[in-house]
């Protein structure tokens, strides 16, 4: 099929939503492909076609992409008066939690039960897991969920009050790094150079809790994309989506040698028992 526009609404008919009950919660979740799982979840304001065609990258990698509706319009293009209604939303919800002080966000507790879903209909080693701006810091979190081996932490935003806040529990983030040694597993982290919502400061404090574990790596400001949407360009104005928004589409771009990284890391980790 054609590959939608990344400047109109994506019907997303290429994927099947499916509604998800776990843990007494259901949520609409965009499945396509076949193999491993991997768990795409979606920035802030929501699955646009940004969004979307990160996870056919992942489905063509040879993964089966699941994809939940956390906030916002599925296949949406972010204005930027809708984009702001939706991040005002979520900011007070009592799923997410946006500031420093309270500790991992709740809707994290679905997202492990998901991760353990898929797994038990994908098959394979283990599950993916990628996170982004609001939802960046949940892959990590969700490696408190055993089938979950492949966390990537992209751009992560909460808390929006606390620079080096890293927006998960202490006892949980220490839990992590010890299954991060026991396993030999890492994390893969990206961020721009300028980025505003997610500063040196943040990366400082994971690599702090998590060692060597923690793989970070640091985008220039000149590798991303000039003109997103039109809610980046209200309400971000920096350069902050490695993956989506602000990945420029051209071949020897430093973002997308970063999806190419992402991708490789999801091969190595998931495509055979001997991570």
């Amino acid at each position: 099929m054609a590959q939608p526009t990344m400047n109109q609404d994506d019907p997303l008919d290429d994927f099947e939503p499916r509604r998800i009950t776990l843990d007494g919660v259901t949520k609409v979740v965009h499945v396509t492909g076949s193999g491993p799982a991997v768990i795409v979840m979606t920035e802030m304001p929501g699955i646009s076609p940004h969004v979307a065609r990160f996870s056919r990258w992942v489905r063509d990698a040879g993964f089966t992409a699941y994809m939940p509706s956390l906030f916002g319009r599925d296949g949406a293009v972010p204005t930027a008066e809708e984009g702001g209604a939706v991040f005002k939303r979520a900011c007070v919800s009592a799923e997410f939690r946006a500031f420093a002080g309270t500790g991992s966000s709740p809707v994290t507790q679905w997202l492990r039960a998901l991760a353990r879903q898929a797994h038990a209909e994908c098959g394979g080693p283990g599950v993916g897991a990628i996170g982004m701006c609001f939802t960046g810091n949940f892959a990590l979190t969700m490696m408190l969920e055993p089938s979950v081996l492949a966390p990537v932490v992209s751009q992560p935003s909460l808390p929006l009050d606390d620079p080096a806040g890293t927006g998960i529990a202490g006892d949980e983030l220490l839990a992590v790094r010890r299954r991060l040694e026991r396993d030999d597993l890492t994390v893969l982290a990206y961020r721009f150079e300028g980025d505003q919502f997610c500063r040196t400061q943040r990366f400082a404090a994971f690599a702090e809790a998590l060692g060597d574990r923690f793989i970070p790596r640091v985008l220039p400001d000149s590798a991303a994309h000039g003109e997103p949407p039109p809610f980046f360009q209200r309400y971000v104005a920096c350069p902050h989506s490695v993956v989506t928004a602000h990945l420029i589409d051209e071949a020897g771009q430093p973002t997308i040698g970063a999806r190419d990284e992402i991708l490789a890391f999801f091969t190595r980790r998931l495509s055979s028992p001997q991570r």
